[in-house]
């Protein structure tokens, strides 16, 4: 084998090694991938139940109810649509109706979700990034707005 050809099968063995590794990294992180969406993206693309993701937008007012041992229900929304969230757990001190929230849990199959972790925003005028965007994307955010008016 000439010099030319042992460098090309160096670089071509490397390649299919760092494939291999990509490809199980790939496969090994794929349960813990959580896709973030807004109430109307979920009714958009029509997400399966069962599927694991976050569910941002603003705590809908009237809609909190604290039911017994620690079980909480709220719906969040983005305007547009509104999603029942139910969620066992201490929530957050801030968490108030009318503030930005992101949870984290699985949709059910009567299109509600049940959370594992809620967020709250931290001060008046801070919207997660993601929420934020997806906001302004439906003209219902401006930079600086607080939802407590």
């Amino acid at each position: 084998m000439t010099r030319k050809q042992t460098r090309t099968a160096v670089i071509l063995a490397s390649l299919a090694i760092l494939g291999i590794a990509a490809g199980l990294i790939l496969y090994a992180i794929r349960d813990t991938i959580v896709f973030f969406y807004t109430p109307s993206e979920i009714a958009e693309k029509a997400v399966q139940p069962g599927t694991r993701l976050r569910l941002g937008g603003l705590v809908e007012k009237g809609t909190f109810v604290q039911g017994q041992n620690a079980m909480y229900s709220f719906a969040v929304t983005d305007t547009l649509k509104s999603m029942k969230v139910t969620y066992k757990g201490q929530l957050p001190d801030l968490f108030r109706e009318g503030q930005g929230v992101v949870a984290e849990g699985t949709l059910q199959g009567d299109g509600s979700m049940v959370a594992d972790t809620v967020l709250a925003k931290h001060d008046e005028k801070y919207m997660p990034k993601d929420v934020a965007d997806k906001l302004k994307e439906k003209g219902v955010w401006q930079e600086g707005q607080t939802t407590t008016q």
